[in-house]
């Protein structure tokens, strides 16, 4: 039968998309891109935030409106936390959690015989899940390898550690092997990606710098790191990675805010002081390093000058990016039982703010790299007049048509200019 897929989220969710496509198609089964077209419509969801959650909704109306017939079934995050009274499971056919994905092909195969509706969420695991492992490549220009699942936080704004479980992590000799396949496959950069990733290796002797290794000794050109959380990233750490020839120098560190009353009550474990230190020490170690990050606005309780304090931090350091986000209450965390929520007009305000102070500092950080030279790997062509790549520090960079494709080329790019989020340069010899 044919099979559309629709991802939500995060990389894992991307990879864990590619895992299932393989393994609907072990059983037999083909893909389409069109709803209308589809016998079973599969979404991997995600529920960070209340945003995602009501995304959810509307994609299964669109759905049923678009093609009634169609068997939809949930997998993931949403599941798992919210359990069979969610509305969203109310609304499938099939629904199971993050544990017990590989079900799901099997559990569609039924509801198209019977008609019968299925939802199986299983209790959150303390292993790493087994066979989990891509048996091929992509079509697209990055590898995904999962290398971490679970997070032990317990932030008090989120519920990912309720639908992700405890932090486990993928043995080494399965991500050299895994890494292996999406070589092979004409992947030249490939991405670690985990729930929390920097707790790689957690209760053993191991780092997020031994998984990269293992990445690199695959034969990628290069590895890029995930977002990585503060707490678990040390000198020690980041002392390791700087070793690593082919690390990509990009560091998405997560801050959520830069004031230190919020951060504690956000029990988030580490004072803004500290994360200046960890960025200065990756600047020590990657000079001309890409520091992006999550700043999360509106958090319960944060007034005007607790807002002022993160946003003078962030103008302090400079960030070559940031996702910036409002605060969503989650049921079931601490957060959301708080009486001092921040109206949603205001969190519009301060992230407009927020957003202005980060687009200048990214502009300043690209106009810093005007006259460098950059390793770029290109992507497929979506521009008539550039061919289109990312640097090692993932910045987009455009270099004026002159061939049919560049696709998964890697060419050294002599940057001149600087325009609208993107740099443009002209390829030179190695």
């Amino acid at each position: 039968m044919n099979v559309w897929f629709y991802t939500f989220g995060c990389k894992v969710n991307q990879y864990e998309t590619e895992l299932l496509k393989q393994n609907f198609e072990r059983r037999g089964h083909s893909f389409t891109d069109e709803i209308e077209s589809a016998k079973a419509c599969i979404i991997n969801t995600c529920t960070v935030t209340a945003q995602s959650d009501m995304k959810l909704r509307q994609l299964i109306r669109r759905i049923r409106r678009e093609n009634p017939d169609a068997v939809i079934a949930l997998c993931g995050c949403h599941p798992q936390a919210h359990g069979a009274d969610s509305e969203a499971v109310r609304d499938a056919d099939v629904a199971v959690g993050t544990e017990n994905k590989q079900r799901l092909p099997e559990l569609v195969e039924s509801f198209v015989e019977n008609r019968c509706k299925s939802v199986e969420i299983t209790p959150l695991q303390k292993e790493y899940p087994e066979l989990e492992t891509l048996i091929h490549g992509s079509s697209k220009t990055r590898g995904i390898i999962k290398i971490q699942d679970g997070c032990d936080r317990f932030c008090s704004y989120c519920i990912i550690p309720y639908a992700r479980g405890r932090s486990r992590s993928k043995p080494l000799d399965a991500i050299a092997s895994e890494a292996k396949i999406l070589v092979e496959a004409g992947h030249k950069e490939i991405v670690a990606v985990g729930i929390n990733l920097s707790d790689y290796g957690k209760g053993t002797d191991k780092t997020v710098a031994d998984a990269a290794e293992a990445i690199l000794q695959s034969g990628a050109i290069r590895v890029r790191l995930g977002s990585l959380e503060p707490e678990e990233m040390t000198e020690q750490v980041i002392d390791r990675l700087a070793k690593l020839h082919g690390l990509c120098p990009h560091f998405h560190l997560a801050l959520q805010s830069g004031c230190d009353k919020t951060l504690l009550q956000m029990r988030r474990k580490y004072t803004a002081e500290r994360y200046r230190e960890l960025v200065d020490y990756l600047r020590l170690r990657f000079p001309d390093c890409a520091i992006t990050t999550d700043i999360m606005i509106g958090f319960p309780g944060e007034t005007e000058a607790d807002f002022n304090e993160s946003l003078e931090f962030v103008k302090s350091i400079s960030f070559a990016d940031a996702h910036i986000f409002p605060y969503s209450p989650r049921k079931g965390t601490p957060a959301a039982a708080r009486a001092d929520q921040i109206p949603e007009a205001v969190k519009a305000k301060r992230a407009r703010i927020m957003a202005q102070a980060v687009e200048n500092s990214r502009d300043s950080y690209l106009r810093s790299l005007i006259g460098k030279v950059l390793q770029v790997i290109f992507e497929r062509e979506k521009s008539p007049d550039f061919h289109q790549g990312h640097s090692e520090g993932y910045q987009l960079v455009n270099v004026k048509r002159f061939t049919d494709t560049l696709f998964r080329q890697v060419h050294n790019v002599r940057i001149i200019s600087s325009e609208n989020g993107s740099l443009f340069g002209e390829i030179v010899q190695r």
